[in-house]
């Protein structure tokens, strides 16, 4: 028969520490690419809300039909939108811009975030819609 206080210790061994629960977060938190062509699979089903990190002035040059603007030199993880029934895309021109902030979202939720491997330069390349402002 197991008393009370053996009982207690037997299920205090099983809970989560505070260095546990951060090391499996760290391993649910990683960063992957996602090939253009995946991406426009997934615009095309509605299931992707789109953050370009390049700054203002790139944005303002063309962009990802939908997307907004969080430039990475003022990036904050917590005002990136996530939504439960859409994936927060992030990208850039060449992916390295969108690589670092995918970083920073990835360990500040703990979770998988996901940018345009090449950036907007191989989404373009794939033939994928790039939208522009008229000059004024």
């Amino acid at each position: 028969m197991i008393t009370v206080p053996a009982f207690a210790l037997a299920l205090s061994s099983c809970a989560t520490t505070p260095a546990a629960q951060e090391e499996i977060a760290s391993e649910q938190a990683s960063v992957e690419t996602l090939p253009a062509s995946e991406l426009m699979a997934l615009i095309a089903a509605g299931e992707v809300v789109l953050v370009d990190v390049r700054t203002p002035e790139e944005f303002a040059a063309g962009r990802l039909p939908g997307a907004l603007n969080a430039p990475l030199q003022t990036f904050m993880p917590a005002s990136i939108p996530i939504e439960a029934e859409r994936e927060t895309i992030l990208y850039c021109g060449s992916s390295r811009r969108s690589g670092i902030a995918a970083e920073q979202l990835s360990s500040y939720l703990g979770t998988r975030v996901r940018h345009l491997e090449g950036g907007i330069q191989a989404w373009d390349a794939a033939g994928g819609e790039v939208i522009t402002l008229p000059e004024s």
